[in-house]
């Protein structure tokens, strides 16, 4: 029980954990450009983008699980699961927001390009922090109350009181 509180205490607030989002999935974004670019001299540029893709966002699922919002541990199949189905909203939102910038100018210049896809990107990435946070890593609250020893009926406690108290009685993991 004391493992379960002492990792509860641990987790962070809502701006660090952002800050450390940001940190984490800065980074591996950062190193996941330049292996693309690497990864593409030797294959096909689609399939070394999806190759990176995929594995960044299992690295950055570990990160976020052991360091962003202090889950405790390795992320569990279905974080991965569900971080990996953020990770495509994100990158639909990013790519519905380029293909509208075509539609509404017939040749947007670089700058406005990047202000569209940082916008968008900064946008889905706001909206993937609160998704992981909230649900994907949130606390699991039947666990945490499981642990927490809850009120007993008056009559179990008399009866209880009755009979001499052994330590299986004070700790129920005993």
């Amino acid at each position: 029980m004391e493992a379960a509180q002492s990792r509860q205490q641990a987790a962070p607030g809502a701006f660090t954990a952002f800050a450390r989002f940001v940190l984490c999935g800065g980074g591996v974004g950062l190193a996941s450009s330049f292996a693309v670019a690497a990864l593409a001299s030797w294959i096909p540029w689609g399939l070394a983008n999806a190759l990176v893709t995929a594995l960044s966002t299992l690295l950055a699922t570990e990160l976020h699980a052991r360091f962003t919002f202090g889950a405790g541990g390795r992320a569990t199949w279905r974080q991965h699961a569900q971080s990996a189905g953020s990770a495509a909203a994100a990158y639909t939102v990013t790519s519905v927001a380029m293909l509208v910038l075509q539609q509404l100018v017939a040749a947007p210049g670089s700058l406005l390009e990047q202000v569209v896809y940082l916008s968008a990107s900064a946008l889905a990435g706001v909206a993937r922090f609160a998704v992981l946070r909230l649900v994907v890593f949130a606390r699991n609250h039947s666990q945490v109350a499981a642990t927490v020893p809850t009120a007993r009926p008056v009559h179990a406690a008399v009866a209880r009181a009755a009979a001499p108290a052994g330590p299986a009685v004070f700790c129920r993991t005993a």
